[in-house]
């Protein structure tokens, strides 16, 4: 995986991991890493992400999904700025998209910080090994204990890198466990739901400014319009008096 690969001198980049978490929110490893590569070839620092159009971040981005993720990403690219990138989690969590997990996973795998924290893979490996014969939904203030007990001091990223290549083992093997806990939602269905349409809009709009009139004829659903001012009210897409684009 490209994220896990050091830089020249051996140190980790914060920014080419905040960009690898982010993508990784509900999205597989298969469908990232080409993303990301990608993505970082175009916008190789924070500062060259900051300054770029969301117009131009969007269209990078197209084919991931869950669009928002590229605009917080932009915008945290524009908080950070020039500065020192944040190395606490107070500070990461004031980031637009990032929560107390991913804030946590990037302090362990940019600064090899040993702080503890959940995910589905995570997941899997403590229920797999402590709550095999649970009748009840596990709660992650259950396993967060045993994480932290179990986690390596003194190598946090490399364990935290076992944990998740274990825990993706055992969904091979055993199956997907993290579905045995209280936090687990099942993604619903993307064929048919806004966020297919959502999906499709940003894709058309990649191409060209759209009229209403052309997205009807591309995008025959009547649920069109609605998702099209939602993403005008989140800042995804920009509307005119006689179409549609991606925000400059």
């Amino acid at each position: 995986m490209p994220w896990r690969l050091p830089d020249h001198g051996g140190s980790f980049d914060p920014y080419k991991i905040m960009v690898s978490e982010i993508m990784l929110q509900q999205t597989q490893v298969g469908r990232v890493e080409p993303k990301y590569k990608e993505f970082i070839v175009r916008f190789p620092d924070v500062q060259r992400l900051a300054e770029a159009p969301l117009a131009d971040v969007l269209k990078v981005w197209s084919g991931l999904g869950y669009n928002r993720r590229a605009k917080f990403l932009h915008q945290a690219a524009q908080q950070i700025g020039l500065g020192k990138f944040p190395q606490t989690a107070a500070e990461l969590t004031k980031l637009p998209g990032i929560g107390t997990n991913t804030a946590a996973a990037i302090l362990v795998y940019a600064f090899n910080q040993p702080v503890p924290f959940i995910e589905t893979n995570i997941r899997t490996v403590y229920i797999h090994h402590y709550f095999s014969e649970a009748t009840e939904p596990v709660d992650d203030k259950q396993l967060m204990p045993l994480i932290q007990e179990t986690l390596d001091q003194e190598h946090p990223r490399e364990w935290f890198w076992a944990l998740m290549d274990y825990g993706a083992y055992l969904k091979t093997t055993v199956g997907n466990l993290s579905r045995a806990s209280k936090h687990y939602a099942k993604q619903s269905t993307f064929k048919g739901s806004r966020r297919q349409i959502r999906g499709q809009i940003i894709k058309y709009l990649n191409e060209s400014p759209q009229s209403l009139d052309k997205l009807t004829q591309n995008i025959k659903d009547e649920r069109l319009i609605t998702v099209l001012e939602e993403l005008v009210s989140e800042g995804l897409v920009a509307k005119t008096k006689t179409s549609y684009h991606l925000p400059t």
